[in-house]
């Protein structure tokens, strides 16, 4: 029973060597766009100091930003399938959908979004604002419509995928309408 148990104890001593020597290797960098360093991210994760032993040095912890920061930084947004324009109604059939509607930043939209504001904030639609360029284009569009969620976001793959081609329009999961 005893040699069973050394021979058990001897074997984890040996998985754990290997493993904390596979963990410690360098990160190999597989694709770069450029962007922050996510590093300090993972140097957190390596609880372990790889030189001697004793306490380390305190780790520098990354700056996260508020929401607006993220969003800004997500501007311009261009959606280059979509224009200001008429879209022709049509069915749909999508079950589940929640209802949503594309604007952009110009004239045509801020007019389809104030005559249309209260409808929206019934069908608990969200907008997403496929054409807008600065944080302050942004937020005049959203008091436009104050208890409407907009949100930045190009609407080239949801374009392509409904066969849509001009904006503002509402989509729900029965239909497309202007």
């Amino acid at each position: 029973m005893n040699r069973m148990l050394c021979t058990c104890a001897l074997g984890l001593l040996i998985a754990t060597t290997v493993l904390a020597k596979s963990t410690a290797q360098p990160l190999i960098v597989v694709e770069d766009r450029g962007g922050a360093l996510a590093l300090p991210y993972y140097q957190a994760l390596n609880a372990e100091s790889e030189g001697a032993p004793g306490p380390t040095a305190p780790k520098r912890t990354p700056r996260i930003g508020g929401l607006a920061e993220a969003e800004a930084a997500m501007l311009p947004v261009r959606s280059a399938r979509l224009s200001p324009g008429n879209e022709p109604r049509r069915v749909i059939r999508a079950p589940g959908l929640t209802p949503l509607f594309l604007i952009g930043d110009d004239d045509r939209s801020r007019a389809w979004l104030l005559q249309r504001r209260g409808a929206l904030q019934e069908l608990g639609a969200m907008g997403l604002v496929v054409n807008v360029v600065s944080p302050e284009a942004l937020a005049a569009l959203r008091r436009l419509a104050p208890g409407l969620m907009l949100s930045p976001a190009s609407g080239d793959d949801l374009a392509q995928r409904l066969g849509i081609r001009h904006y503002p329009v509402l989509i729900t999961s029965t239909g497309i309408e202007p």
